[in-house]
């Protein structure tokens, strides 16, 4: 058994959901905000079996993909507050974590 927990833009979530959803795999949604551009996330987290990774993998290769997006630097952390020209950065795409399992218990 296998933990996978999926970080995706918020942007990229719907279509991922409705996906995992319509291949019967169960999931939990996390609502998170990201600490580089504090833009909204989903935080997905699936308990599998090791066969069923790479079908998961293949949907968020298909419906996650990186863009740029400008973005005001003033929103920006690091940018202080008195630059307000856009800057453009990459977006979107996954990070994704597997991590081994012990024991799964559905009660």
């Amino acid at each position: 058994m296998k933990l996978l927990v999926a970080i995706i833009h918020r942007d990229d979530g719907t279509v991922v959901l409705d996906e995992l959803a319509a291949r019967g795999i169960a999931f939990t949604r996390l609502s998170t905000t990201g600490g580089f551009l504090r833009t909204g996330n989903d935080t997905l987290l699936m308990g599998l079996e090791e066969s069923g990774i790479e079908g998961v993998l293949d949907i968020l290769r298909a419906h996650c993909s990186v863009r740029k997006q400008f973005v005001d630097a003033g929103t920006m952390p690091f940018m202080g507050t008195l630059l307000h020209a856009p800057v453009e950065v990459t977006v979107g795409g996954a990070t994704v974590f597997v991590l081994d399992v012990d024991q799964f218990h559905k009660i």
